[in-house]
């Protein structure tokens, strides 16, 4: 499955963005979706989940209350939506897709083989 992130943006702190998730030719029904993240000279890190059945979802400390995730009913995108955007939030963002991801593996980047290119979000303070 391929995928595409979109809707980063230059923002200020404070201010909200929503990334979407979108495959081409498909849907994302049956597929666990993770939000990535990479800031520059650091390492690519977990920002939020969305499991395939219920739509359970789950999130780093970092972000908890701020983020959600979430899918369009027709489970064909996947949204981030980002609220009281921090300067520490700035980071290019990924999604990503796997088939049979289990709850506690679905924070680990290599449980998700389908990457999309990611989208940069820059909030400046």
């Amino acid at each position: 499955v391929q995928l595409q992130a979109s809707g980063g943006g230059l923002v200020q702190a404070g201010d909200s963005l929503r990334l979407s998730c979108a495959t081409s030719g498909g849907t994302l029904r049956n597929y666990a979706v993770g939000w990535f993240r990479q800031a520059p000279g650091k390492e690519r890190e977990f920002v939020a989940a969305v499991h395939r059945m219920g739509g359970s979802s789950s999130y780093a400390d970092s972000v908890k209350g701020r983020f959600t995730v979430s899918r369009d009913n027709a489970k064909i995108m996947v949204y981030l939506q980002m609220n009281s955007l921090k300067p520490e939030d700035t980071a290019v963002y990924y999604c990503a897709a796997g088939l049979g991801v289990i709850t506690s593996s679905q924070r680990s980047a290599g449980a998700y083989p389908n990457w999309g290119q990611g989208t940069q979000v820059t909030v400046s303070s």
